[in-house]
């Protein structure tokens, strides 16, 4: 026996495999969803501790953005390989499941290399040079490549150590595996599992149900089955728990056992119908204690339980607008410094309101889901928000955080990143801290309209990368998205789809203009200067018809109030939509005298339907005592009204947004109209 082992030894080294640990296996080519990817690794013993290892992953790509360089690295501490020697780190799709988890599309494409060294991981931070150096204990290392036509990396492969760059396959269901003679090879996947077929054959337990979606209150099994019939009774325990969905939420068993001679088994789980709106939950399917040769084929399996406690608004979507249910927020005297100014001046009062370095707040760009969870939720259902193009609900547990983006909702920008020239910062955009956790901001700090929420919508994801960058126009845009941006590609007046945003978008990115010092809405389609956008969007004629064919409405006051809770500036432009003649329209150089102020005095006792209305309004709280007065929209009286006995009255208005100032003795409130 002792001959034996030397002789096994002798045939480790025979090999070339004195490393304590190699590659084994790497799958880093799986187009579209990037969700099937993985690296295997293997040690010369079995179940064997990785701690003081780590993987690091190197961009080959010539560019200054790779030019051999780190982009991933991945600390082994507290991991063991399996009864095969094997470990394997990948994504939630990869079956048999990986020992490890990782986000989907970390793996880049090559020419690239992946190392392991023994060495503390803080050696590696991003963008550091591939080496082979000695004090860094190099273990393997593997140049890759993706594409038939990648040229050899020789520089990657120097430093690395290494002589041969090896080719995933043309076929993206293949992998690079290693052989016994330490070279690699193009094969179907084997992850967890010897590639040449040896070893122990691990039995993998699949989780499934008949539905991913289940409503509170239903019931459903969940079945565990086995690649092959267990040879004895096999038995584990599950969670289901995951964030606020807990034990408290279902009854039924989460221990099962496959009996002996079988494959299968179900459990069956009812879902509470309590009374409380904790939104949409995601249940969790996972394994606890599976121990080898059984293992997991899938894991972490999510199922939707839709909350049916959610509660409505007031006030309407933005498809059926209502006004007058939400009243602005606005401090006292807010936006008193802007009477009596004209011209430029009127502006620089706007910017020293909503760019006050003494008050305003910017947020991380990972806060802005949190934000837009509230600002943007969907009237009609509070576990929902309203996407912005579309108009259209979507469950707040469907926000994109991956590559995926069908179904996903994520934050679009109505002034494109690329066009403003504003993007993440690492070290502060990637966290969501919460709303008291903040960093000061000004009228010079463009990169701050990243994160604006002002500017920025829930929207499709797939909608949003339709969109792209491009400018706004009336112009018809084919399902190709060819041309200017108008809406989806099914936009159609007659049904709404594709106005009733229009407005919001129009405020938002004129917000960003008066907000911002080199931001600019501009007519036409300006295209780049050299490598940048120099801040331009357009169009702005088309903006400007925008916001006067969809006046703002109770919507976008609530999202305006919730923004200023988060970012303490308001979008004027909201609270006093006349303000857009001043600075862009027919009365600019004209004196504003608009800024009335909406709090102190209303009181809700007056109000009046329909409103939208085409001509007649009827009036409830009013006496004969009550003088109801039309002004525009900056302030001005344009006539009073007088109701007949039936509290009703004819008006003859054109189209447009109006105040109705109610004075009843010592009581004075303000109310929207709007005249269709």
């Amino acid at each position: 026996m002792r001959f034996l082992g030397f002789c096994m030894l002798m045939l480790f080294f025979g090999f070339g495999w004195t490393q304590t640990l190699v590659i084994n296996e790497l799958d880093a080519n799986d187009p579209g969803t990037d969700d099937e990817e993985f690296i295997e690794i293997k040690s010369l013993t079995p179940n064997f501790s990785t701690d003081g290892y780590i993987l690091v992953f190197f961009n080959g790509n010539t560019t200054s953005q790779g030019n051999n360089l780190s982009y991933l690295a991945i600390d082994l501490n507290g991991m063991t390989t399996d009864s095969n020697g094997l470990l394997v780190l990948g994504n939630l799709n990869v079956s048999p499941f990986p020992q490890v988890l990782l986000t989907n599309g970390l793996f880049q494409n090559g020419a690239d290399g992946v190392a392991i060294y023994q060495t503390s991981i803080d050696n590696f931070p991003d963008r550091t040079v591939a080496t082979s150096a000695p004090e860094f204990n190099l273990t393997d290392a593997l140049v890759y490549d993706t594409g038939s036509n990648s040229a050899v990396d020789t520089d990657l492969l120097t430093a690395l150590g290494e002589t041969t760059q090896y080719f995933e396959g043309s076929d993206t269901t293949k992998s690079i595996q290693r052989k016994t003679d330490g070279t690699y090879e193009s094969n179907p996947p084997t992850p967890r599992a010897e590639n040449d077929g040896s070893g122990i054959i691990f039995n993998a337990i699949e989780i499934s149900t008949s539905a991913l979606e289940y409503n509170e209150g239903e019931s459903f099994s969940i079945t565990f089955t086995a690649n092959q019939n267990v040879t004895s009774d096999v038995s584990f325990n599950i969670s289901l728990s995951n964030g606020t969905f807990t034990t408290g939420d279902f009854s039924g068993s989460t221990s099962v056992t496959i009996p002996n001679g079988q494959n299968t088994v179900s459990t069956f789980i009812t879902l509470l119908d309590d009374p409380n709106d904790e939104g949409d939950e995601e249940i969790e399917i996972q394994f606890l204690n599976l121990v080898e040769p059984i293992i997991a084929s899938n894991n972490f399996v999510k199922i939707r339980v839709i909350d049916n406690d959610f509660t409505m608004t007031a006030w309407g979507t933005p498809l059926n607008p209502t006004y007058d249910q939400v009243i602005s927020t606005q401090p006292a005297g807010y936006y008193s410094s802007l009477n009596g100014k004209a011209g430029q001046d009127l502006r620089d009062a706007v910017q020293a309101i909503i760019a006050d370095p003494n008050v305003v707040r910017t947020h991380s760009y990972a806060d802005v889901f949190n934000i837009l969870k509230i600002a943007d939720q969907n009237p009609l259902n509070s576990n929902q928000v309203w996407l912005v193009y579309t108009e259209e609900g979507r469950s707040k547990l469907d926000q994109q955080n991956s590559g995926i983006s069908t179904g996903k909702w994520n934050r679009e920008h109505t002034f494109p990143r690329s066009r403003g020239d504003f993007d993440d910062w690492d070290d502060f955009d990637d966290f969501a801290t919460g709303i008291n956790t903040f960093i000061t901001t000004n009228a010079d700090s463009t990169r701050h309209a990243n994160s604006d929420a002002h500017a920025l919508r829930a929207a499709d994801a797939s909608e949003n990368s339709r969109r792209s960058n491009r400018h706004y126009s009336n112009n018809f845009v084919t399902t190709s998205g060819i041309g200017e941006y108008n809406g989806p590609a099914d936009v159609n007046p007659a049904n709404g789809i594709g106005v009733s945003f229009r407005g919001d978008v129009a405020r938002g990115v004129l917000f960003l203009e008066l907000r911002y010092n080199g931001l600019q809405i501009v007519n036409g389609f300006p295209t780049s200067s050299g490598s940048t956008f120099d801040g331009q969007l357009g169009d702005l004629a088309t903006i400007l018809q925008w916001h006067e064919d969809d006046v703002p409405d109770d919507y976008e006051m609530n999202r305006n109030n919730i923004v200023y809770d988060w970012q303490r500036n308001r979008n004027p432009l909201v609270d006093l939509p006349d303000l857009v003649d001043y600075i862009w329209g027919d009365k600019v150089g004209m004196v504003f005298n608009g800024a009335l102020s909406t709090n102190d005095n209303e009181l809700d006792r007056f109000s009046f339907y329909p409103n939208p209305t085409h001509k007649q309004l009827t009036f409830e709280g009013v006496t004969s005592s009550t003088i109801i007065e039309v002004l525009s929209i900056e302030g001005r009286k344009i006539e009073t009204l007088k109701p007949d006995s039936s509290n009703s009255v004819d008006v003859d208005l054109t189209s447009g947004l109006y105040l109705l100032k109610f004075s009843d003795g010592s009581q004075i409130e303000t109310k929207r109209l709007v005249i269709k």
